[in-house]
């Protein structure tokens, strides 16, 4: 079965040829990291300090409602399987 070009081209494209044909070199593409990173918008301390709280706090939240609803669906087929027949 012979591919299609749309298939050929898309995979010459996944292999990290660019349109130009020609692949990035690694300083370049260093050079660039580092430069997107400078464009970044760092947290202050204040603010990371305020979403590892908010984060915490919900992940308490999910463990706690997660545990809750364990031991009851535990609890309901305990009682549902484990009745002594009177």
């Amino acid at each position: 079965m012979a591919d299609s070009s749309a298939v050929r081209s898309s995979r010459d494209d996944s292999r990290g040829d660019g349109p130009g044909g020609k692949r990035t070199d690694p300083i370049t593409f260093l050079k660039q990291v580092v430069a997107e990173l400078r464009k970044v918008v760092w947290p202050t301390q204040q603010q990371l300090v305020t979403y590892f709280i908010v984060v915490m706090v919900f992940v308490l939240f999910m463990i706690a409602l997660v545990s809750v609803l364990d031991l009851a669906f535990g609890q309901l087929v305990f009682e549902i399987f484990a009745r002594d027949g009177s």
